[in-house]
């Protein structure tokens, strides 16, 4: 597996992470908890040095399962989680610092680590000013509690005024061939402040895979149910780009998957996508991309076919999108 500095921070992962969200929450009931785990360890065997979790995952179950399937590779790994969220049945954002301090606490237990090695904020919260928090993660750091800051879905003013408290060692942001908005003014600006990206998302929640069309049902608890992209007219209308990614892995030989995350690969050096599985075969396509080449002529007709094509939907439900860029 080829590794990845993410920015000037010195934190180096594999190329191709894994986001273990989809095997606790959010695409359907949580998976077999025996073959999550056999999973997550067969990705560590194949090079995967990269796990993203949160403690709103779940809740909490994710985290511990994360934590239990990675404990016999302690020291070895880099598991990134997050905080920011109130677990109260009404929800709703908490970055207060004493807040980030309890949630650190109860992450480290839950992942059975003495340190955590990445910590996000989920979203960014308007009630708190964004130094309060790079503030309460920079004594974490200074504790040895918590490696490196990050933060998730945060607009550039915000990622300005953490950096300045807290060096930011990664913003971890939508990102795929057909969720483009970070590059006008995010992907600059982390280039220039030498943060790096984390790309979660980056097969387009599966769509990207080729296997879901207009015909496709969803688990009841499957959150896309709820995304405007994925109606079913929406879905319809956006298998323009499976159309063109298909076109292009059969010119590879390779999956539609794989020529999705090879481009995101081929976007900066600092760039790491995080696509989530719950099946060791989509393990084992995944971590293939990590080895396709791209050369620039693939990447330039890649974004000359896609500029033609509108994306339909919007990426999140409003309530869920206006928790997004601040």
């Amino acid at each position: 597996m080829k590794m990845r500095k993410l920015g000037k921070s010195g934190l180096e992962v594999s190329a191709i992470g894994l986001g273990c969200m989809g095997m606790s929450f959010g695409y359907g009931p949580a998976k077999d908890k025996k073959e999550m785990i056999d999973l997550m360890r067969k990705a560590v065997e194949s090079g995967v040095t990269f796990f993203d979790t949160a403690e709103i995952y779940g809740p909490f179950i994710n985290e511990e399962l994360v934590g239990e399937a990675l404990a016999p590779y302690s020291g070895k790994v880099v598991i990134a989680t997050k905080f920011g969220f109130k677990m109260s049945a009404q929800g709703g954002l908490d970055s207060r610092p004493q807040h980030i301090r309890e949630v650190a606490e109860a992450s480290l237990k839950r992942l059975r680590v003495d340190v955590i090695d990445l910590f996000y904020q989920h979203r960014v919260d308007p009630d708190v000013p964004i130094e309060d928090v790079a503030g309460a993660v920079k004594e974490l750091i200074k504790e040895g509690k918590v490696r490196h800051f990050g933060l998730s879905e945060a607009g550039a003013q915000t990622i300005r005024k953490a950096h300045a408290v807290q060096p930011v060692t990664a913003l971890q942001s939508e990102y795929s061939l057909w969720t483009r908005e970070v590059e006008a003014e995010i992907i600059p600006l982390i280039e220039e402040l030498g943060i790096g990206f984390v790309s979660y998302s980056p097969l387009g929640r599966g769509f990207l895979t080729g296997k879901i069309d207009e015909n496709t049902k969803f688990d009841n608890n499957d959150f896309r149910n709820i995304v405007p992209r994925f109606t079913p007219e929406a879905r319809k209308a956006n298998q323009a780009l499976i159309d063109l990614l298909s076109a292009i892995a059969s010119k590879k030989k390779a999956t539609t998957a794989q020529i999705a995350l090879a481009w995101i690969l081929a976007q900066k050096p600092w760039i790491v996508p995080i696509p989530g599985t719950t099946k060791l075969s989509r393990l084992e396509e995944n971590i293939g991309a990590a080895n396709m080449e791209l050369t620039q002529e693939d990447v330039r007709e890649i974004n000359g076919a896609a500029a033609k094509i509108t994306i339909q939907g919007n990426r999140y439900p409003e309530k869920l999108e206006k928790m997004t860029g601040r």
